[in-house]
C-alpha cells in the first residue's frame, strides 16, 4: 500500500525528553486502530507503545517488545508474551514513521536464515525402499533436546527444497523414525502458526476478519514436511502424517495452551503430488476426533 492512500486516525500526544510531542497514527485498516497480528491497536494503544519506545531509548527492541507486551496484555493462551509479533508491530510503525526503535543488535546474522551445521548424521543413507511393513513401526518424537534441534536444523537445511530458516511465532518440530531393520530417522516435520491471510484457505473457512482474528490461533501449519531423499518406503509420508496428526494436539496444548481443530499444508503442485494427504479441499486436513469450523 503506497504513503498516498494510507488514512491518518486523530493525533495524539505523548512526552519525549520532557517535551510534548504531536504524531498522528498511520491506519492501516480505516480509522478504527492499527491491524497487527491478528489484533487491532486503538490510537490510545499506540499513543502508549510511542510513549513506551521513547523513554526507553536504552532497551533493546526484544526488551521493548516484552516490556510492552506485558503491558498491553498481548499474550498467548498459555500466559507467554507474543514478542515476534510485537517485534513486527514496533518495526511497522517505525516503517509508518510513528516512531523511532533503538540500533539493532547484532548477536547472529541478521534475517532468518542461520547456519546449518554438516556432520555425518545429515549425509545421505543407504537406500532405504519397500514396504512399510518392512520397517515398522514409524514414530514422529518431537524435538526437545539440543542435539534434536540440531539434527533438524542440519536435515531441513540440507535436504529440503525451502531449507531452514528461524521460525517466527508459534511452532512444534518433530522427528521421524523407523524401528527397522535397525533404529534410524526417515524424515522431520514442523508445523508452525497460520498464515494471517491466505486466499484460498480463507475462501474455504469463510472467515471475515473478526472470526479469523478470534479463531486464528487454533489454526496450525505444516510448514516443513520431509522424507529423506534415500528413504523410498511406500505409504511412509501417510504413515508418517496420522502419526503427527495424534501427537499435534496435545502437544500444541501442553505448548501453547490451545487445542488447535484444524492443521493446513500447502503443496508445491511443480514438484508433488499430494497424494499422501487425505482429499480434503485446498489442502486442508482435520484433526482426528475434531468438527470442522
Amino acid at each position: 500500500m503506497s504513503a498516498s492512500k494510507l488514512n491518518i486516525s486523530p493525533w495524539f500526544r505523548y512526552r519525549r525528553g520532557g517535551v510534548a510531542v504531536a504524531i498522528a497514527v498511520t491506519n492501516l485498516a480505516g480509522n478504527d486502530g492499527f491491524l497487527c497480528g491478528g489484533r487491532m491497536f486503538t490510537a490510545s494503544e499506540v499513543g502508549v507503545i510511542c510513549e513506551v519506545a521513547a523513554s526507553c531509548g536504552g532497551s533493546s527492541r526484544k526488551e521493548l517488545a516484552n516490556t510492552i507486551s506485558e503491558l498491553l496484555g498481548w499474550r498467548r493462551a498459555n500466559g507467554w508474551l507474543k514478542e515476534p509479533e510485537c517485534l513486527q508491530l514496533l518495526e511497522r510503525l517505525e516503517g509508518q514513521g510513528v516512531l523511532a526503535l533503538p540500533a539493532k543488535r547484532r548477536t547472529r546474522p541478521a534475517g532468518p536464515v542461520t547456519s546449518i551445521p554438516c556432520t555425518e548424521a545429515g549425509q545421505a543413507g543407504a537406500p532405504l525402499s519397500g514396504p512399510l511393513e518392512a520397517f515398522a513401526a514409524v514414530s514422529v518424537e518431537r524435538v526437545t533436546s539440543a542435539g534434536a534441534r540440531q539434527r533438524f536444523r542440519e536435515l531441513a537445511g540440507r535436504h529440503h527444497p525451502l531449507g531452514y530458516k528461524v521460525p517466527f511465532g508459534a511452532h512444534l518440530e518433530y522427528l521421524v523414525w523407523i524401528q527397522r531393520p535397525e533404529l534410524a530417522v526417515a524424515g522431520c516435520l514442523r508445523f508452525s502458526s497460520a498464515a494471517w491471510r491466505i486466499q484460498a484457505p480463507d475462501h474455504w473457512t469463510g472467515w471475515d476478519d473478526v472470526t479469523r482474528a478470534r479463531h486464528l490461533q487454533q489454526v496450525v501449519n505444516d510448514s516443513r514436511f520431509l522424507l529423506l531423499p534415500w528413504v523410498r518406503i511406500q505409504n511412509l509420508a501417510s504413515a508418517t502424517l496420522a502419526q503427527a496428526m495424534r501427537c499435534l494436539p496435545g502437544d500444541w496444548r501442553a505448548q501453547y495452551g490451545v487445542t488447535p481443530p484444524l492443521a493446513e499444508t500447502f503443496v508445491d503442485a511443480a514438484r508433488y503430488s499430494g497424494a499422501c494427504y487425505p482429499p480434503r479441499r485446498d489442502a486442508r486436513e482435520r484433526l482426528r476426533g475434531d468438527k470442522q469450523p
